[in-house]
């Protein structure tokens, strides 16, 4: 059947509104913190054969994975799946990022056909294992991550298996919070689902399909027209995370980028082989990564969807840290070596479409805490999403101050202070960005943030991090500078300090403890001689840069 643009634009734009709305209805209704505050999850819509159909701009890492997680969920109830139904997974070797990422499938029916996916992925603030905060830096195998969800009947033709349920919420340290965030998930994916069969309702089925087919048809084209338009080639980029947490360090992401025509391969087989510690990624996880870093390329206004990928393939090697084994550890992948595959592709093609490409992001740092909140007695987890590093610097400016890391482009908050002092005994004395931090170059990157919170407590508490970045900034291109690493202590209530590693369990901390940070900043872009005399002005009057860089520029 042919559809009319109009009809073809007005269905892109709804699919775009249903997975928008499912993002408001789940940042309404989630309990945890990481969830209503920070806004850790993604919605999308999928069909049957795993072709991703719309998303929200939420969390990008997570969404490039959903294709194999609806495929694994398709495989194994082919034929079982009913109106009503709910499934569940989280396991990266079934089509998930890591395993705090939970994911919720509601199915869409019409006329009795099984039509499309609502879906919302969101990562719980504790999964079990080993540790408290869904990381486990000393972890070497993934049973000591968390419990692994394979795909999953949670509701079964609209009645929940409360059994199941209980398992799940058993095997996490908070179950309140993990029992609403769930039900927030799936009402969040049964209101994704009630709107989709209304526009079926309204259109018809045939029209609809035909609709969606010229929405991703048309992405496909404008990607491949953009593609056509760089030289054909080769190109190499490669980015180092700076250790596993288990000794090995400098661990390289290798991306070789052959371009042909409008078809774009990514060859990573050239990494590094697998680590003992949570670095690797896990296969839909580094697939997601290559599609982040092709979005960024191509024009905003394209939706991110199956036909925008087409034109992308994928070449790994297993054992490599970016296609472990299963049952390699890889919790810490959706940052790192997430941020790292992205890092190595855009570095690999920045000389064809020097005018796209970015300047790497600063890399992320967590910190989970878990303690006992002297106000209520009850017990607290809380995550770190403030000190948030600095945007990666493009043609089109400077980067963004505090933004956030590469594979989260900013979707991820660090809400508000006051709202985390409410909630939790924490006291926020300082919270601002860092000069100094931003990469130089024709276009300067995003500062970081310096942050000094002290931990309220009347008991020591307990904190893990998981991160890296204190060696290797972000990386500068075409000339520019790397942003400064990241600098992440504890400071007693004695005055004595303690520099935090980026890979760490049991951390105690003492009532009064202080945590500060002083987050990197991001890349820069082009030839710091270019910058002009009047950039270089508004950046020291903003503070941006001290006189001491600023004599450097």
């Amino acid at each position: 059947m042919s559809v009319d643009p109009i009809t073809v634009s007005v269905v892109q734009h709804r699919l775009h509104g249903i997975v928008e709305e499912m993002g408001e209805a789940m940042l309404r209704t989630s309990y945890s913190q990481i969830l209503n505050s920070s806004r850790d999850f993604s919605t999308a819509l999928a069909d049957p054969q795993g072709r991703l159909i719309a998303q929200a701009e939420h969390v990008p890492i997570h969404v490039g994975a959903l294709p194999f997680a609806v495929r694994a969920v398709q495989a194994a109830f082919e034929g079982t799946i009913r109106p009503g139904d709910v499934f569940l997974l989280n396991d990266p070797y079934r089509g998930g990022n890591h395993l705090p990422d939970l994911t919720a499938f509601v199915p869409v029916f019409a006329d009795g056909r099984h039509l499309f996916w609502a879906i919302n992925r969101a990562h719980q603030s504790d999964i079990g294992g080993s540790t408290h905060g869904a990381y486990n830096p000393a972890a070497t195998e993934i049973w000591q991550e968390g419990i692994r969800v394979p795909p999953l009947r949670l509701y079964e033709a609209g009645v929940l298996r409360a059994d199941l349920l209980e398992l799940l919420a058993l095997n996490v340290r908070h179950p309140r919070d993990f029992k609403g965030d769930l039900a927030a998930m799936i009402g969040s994916a049964r209101l994704g689902a009630r709107r989709l069969e209304a526009l079926l309702a309204e259109l018809g089925i045939e029209r609809t399909l035909a609709a969606v087919e010229a929405v991703l048809d048309g992405a496909e084209r404008r990607v491949r027209a953009i593609l056509a338009s760089w030289p054909d080639g080769t190109w190499r980029g490669e980015a180092r995370l700076d250790d596993d947490g288990h000794g090995r360090e400098d661990v390289a992401i290798r991306a070789i980028v052959h371009k042909s025509g409008s078809a774009l391969e990514i060859d990573l087989s050239e990494s590094d082989p697998e680590c003992d510690g949570f670095v690797n990624s896990s296969l839909p996880n580094t697939y997601s990564a290559c599609v982040v870093a092709l979005a960024y390329l191509i024009d905003p206004d394209i939706p991110k969807n199956d036909g925008a990928f087409r034109p992308l393939s994928l070449k790994t090697r297993e054992g490599t840290v970016v296609h472990p084994r299963e049952g390699r550890p890889v919790t810490l992948c959706t940052n790192h070596c997430g941020q790292e595959i992205i890092e190595a592709i855009v570095k690999a093609l920045a000389p064809i479409c020097p005018d796209r490409a970015m300047a790497g992001w600063g890399r992320r740092f967590r910190v989970a805490l878990r303690g006992i909140d002297p106000r209520s007695g009850r017990p607290f987890l809380w995550h770190l999403f403030q000190a948030r590093p600095g945007g990666g610097a493009s043609a089109a400016g400077d980067g963004w101050p505090a933004a956030g890391e590469w594979q989260a482009a900013g979707g991820i908050k660090f809400g508000s202070l006051e709202v985390h002092e409410v909630r939790f005994p924490l006291f926020f004395a300082r919270h601002e960005l860092r000069p100094d931090s931003g990469g130089l170059g024709e276009h300067r990157g995003g500062p970081g943030a310096i942050l000094e919170m002290r931990i309220e407590v009347d008991e020591p508490a307990v904190a893990n991090t998981a991160g890296d970045g204190v060696r290797h900034g972000a990386c500068g291109i075409l000339g520019g500078k790397d942003g400064a690493p990241h600098d992440y202590r504890l400071r007693s209530a004695d005055g004595g300090e303690r520099v935090l590693k980026t890979k760490e369990v049991g951390i105690l901390v003492r009532p009064g403890d202080v945590l500060v940070a002083r987050s990197g900043g991001g890349g820069g872009w082009g030839d710091p001689a270019r910058r002009s005399a009047a950039a270089h002005a508004r950046d020291r009057l903003e503070g941006y840069v001290g006189e001491a860089q600023g004599e450097r520029a």
